[in-house]
C-alpha cells in the first residue's frame, strides 16, 4: 500500500480595500507608466519566463472553473487558479511517466511548445515578481512542505522546490496528528493574516507529507468609493428573490467595453499599483452564455477592447469564500494516477511509494469601499457642467456576476469567481 501524500491547496484570504487619495491625476499617470509594455520589460531585465507560463495558467483558470461550476450549482464560486497550479506544478518535480503527463496536461502545458525547465522557471519569476515588497499592492505568496521525521526525501526534489517554489521544508511528526495538524493550521493563519482559521481537522492516518500553497492579496482601490454613498439596495437572486446588499456608488470614468456578442459589461476597477479587478455584469438570462465563453481568447479581447468612459457604476461590498475538493474536480479533468495507487511519485522521495490522498483549497474576499471603518471621511468632488451624449451608462451590479482579479506584472489570474449572492454566509 502506498504512502499517502497529504496536498494541501490553501488559498487564503483576499482582501480588497482602498484608501482616500488626494491627487488622482498624478495616479493616472503612474498609471500610464506602470502598464506600458515597454518601460515594464525593461524593468525585470528582459526576464519574460513569466509570459512563456501564463497562456497554460489562463487556460487551466477557465477550465476549473467550469468544472467548479458544474458543482456549485446555485451558489458563490471563489477560488485561486494560481495558487492550484503552483501547487501541482511544484509537485510534478517529483512525478514521472504518465503521471508527470496527466500533471501537465490538467494544467494545460502543452511539452511538444515548452520545456519542463522553462515551466518552473516560469513559475519561479511569477513568485520573485508578486512577492516583490516595493509593489504598492499587497500581494503574497509561498509553498511550505510538512515533512515527516520519517521520510527522507530525495535532494533533488528538495533542491528544485527550493530553488524554483522558494519552499519551505518543515519538519513534522505524522504520528502525533493532532500536534501536525495544529501545527499546518498554525502556518496557515499566519501567511494569510488570520484570514484562514482552522482549516485542517483531520490527515489521513497515512500521511507523510502536506504540501501548502498560499496566497494573500491586499489592494487599494485607486479609485476609491465614498462610504458615505453607500446604502442598502435590492440584489436581484433570480426573477423572484432578491436579498438587501450595502451598495456602493461612483460617477467616475473607468476602461469598459460593451460585449454585444455575448450581451454583457465588463468593467475595469484598477488597484493603486500594477493590478486591477475585471467585473463582468451579464444581462439578464444570459450567464450560462458568458460562462461557456470563458476562455482566455475571450478575456485578452476584452482587455483589448477596453475604452475610457465616464459611468454609474453600482457594485455591492461583499464578503464571500469558497471551498473545494480539488481531487474529484481534478480527476473529472483526466488527472487521475497522481491520486491512485498507480501514481508514480518517484522523484520525491527514497525507498517509498507515494499517492495524493486529498487535495484541498480555500478562499476568501472582501470587497469594501475602504480599509479602515474607524474614520468618517467627507469627500466632496466638483466637476464641470458638460453637454455630454450619449449620456454616461448606468452599470448596476445589482445581480449575478463575474470577477477576476488581473496581476498585470505577472500576466496572471490570482483570483477569479462568480457572485451570485452578495448576502451568503460565508461556510
Amino acid at each position: 500500500m502506498k504512502s499517502a501524500l497529504y496536498l494541501c491547496l490553501l488559498l487564503l484570504g483576499l482582501q480588497v480595500q482602498s484608501l482616500y487619495t488626494s491627487n488622482l491625476n498624478d495616479e493616472h499617470q503612474e498609471q500610464k507608466v506602470a502598464h506600458s509594455p515597454e518601460d515594464h520589460s525593461q524593468a525585470e531585465g528582459e526576464n519574460l519566463a513569466h509570459v512563456k507560463i501564463a497562456p497554460g495558467n489562463a487556460d487551466f483558470a477557465f477550465r476549473f472553473y467550469k468544472q467548479v461550476r458544474e458543482q456549485a450549482g446555485n451558489k458563490n464560486i471563489f477560488f485561486s487558479p494560481l495558487s492550484i497550479s503552483t501547487a501541482f506544478a511544484m509537485l510534478s518535480l517529483g512525478a514521472r511517466s504518465n503521471t508527470l503527463s496527466q500533471l501537465y496536461k490538467g494544467l494545460a502545458f502543452n511539452l511538444t511548445e515548452m520545456e519542463e525547465q522553462e515551466i518552473h522557471e516560469g513559475f519561479q519569476r511569477v513568485l520573485q515578481l508578486l512577492n516583490d515588497p516595493h509593489r504598492e499592492v499587497q500581494l503574497s505568496m509561498g509553498n511550505a512542505l510538512f515533512i515527516d521525521d520519517q521520510l527522507k526525501l530525495l535532494q533533488k526534489f528538495l533542491d528544485d522546490a527550493t530553488n524554483f517554489y522558494y519552499s519551505e521544508p518543515i519538519s513534522s511528526n505524522f504520528q502525533n496528528s493532532p500536534e501536525a495538524i495544529k501545527e499546518i493550521n498554525n502556518y496557515i493563519e499566519t501567511k494569510t493574516h488570520g484570514k484562514i482559521v482552522g482549516l485542517l481537522d483531520s490527515l489521513d492516518p497515512d500521511t507523510v507529507m502536506v504540501l501548502v500553497n498560499y496566497i494573500f492579496f491586499k489592494g487599494y482601490w485607486e479609485k476609491p468609493f465614498n462610504n458615505l454613498a453607500t446604502r442598502d439596495e435590492d440584489f436581484l437572486l433570480d426573477a423572484k428573490n432578491s436579498v438587501k446588499v450595502k451598495m456602493m456608488h461612483q460617477n467616475k470614468v473607468f476602461n469598459i467595453h460593451r460585449d454585444e456578442k455575448l450581451s454583457c459589461w465588463v468593467v475595469e476597477i484598477p488597484y493603486k499599483g500594477n493590478a486591477a479587478a475585471l467585473f463582468v455584469l451579464p444581462d439578464e438570462g444570459t450567464m450560462k452564455q458568458v460562462e461557456d465563453a470563458l476562455l482566455k481568447e475571450t478575456v485578452s479581447n476584452w482587455m483589448q477592447s477596453l475604452e475610457k468612459r465616464k459611468i454609474y457604476l453600482d457594485l455591492p461590498k461583499f464578503s464571500i469564500s469558497g471551498s473545494y475538493d480539488v481531487k474529484s474536480l481534478f480527476e473529472k479533468m483526466g488527472v487521475t494516477e497522481v491520486f491512485s495507487d498507480q501514481a508514480d511519485l518517484s522523484g520525491v522521495a527514497e525507498e517509498t511509494l507515494l499517492k495524493v490522498s486529498k487535495a484541498i483549497h480555500k478562499a476568501k474576499v472582501d470587497v469594501s469601499e475602504n480599509g479602515t471603518e474607524a474614520a468618517a471621511v467627507t469627500v466632496i468632488e466638483l466637476v464641470p457642467l458638460s453637454a455630454e451624449f450619449p449620456p454616461p451608462p448606468h452599470i448596476r451590479f445589482n445581480r449575478p456576476f463575474l470577477m477576476m482579479i488581473v496581476d498585470k506584472t505577472t500576466h496572471s489570474i490570482p483570483f477569479m469567481g462568480k457572485i451570485v449572492n452578495p448576502a451568503a454566509k460565508e461556510d
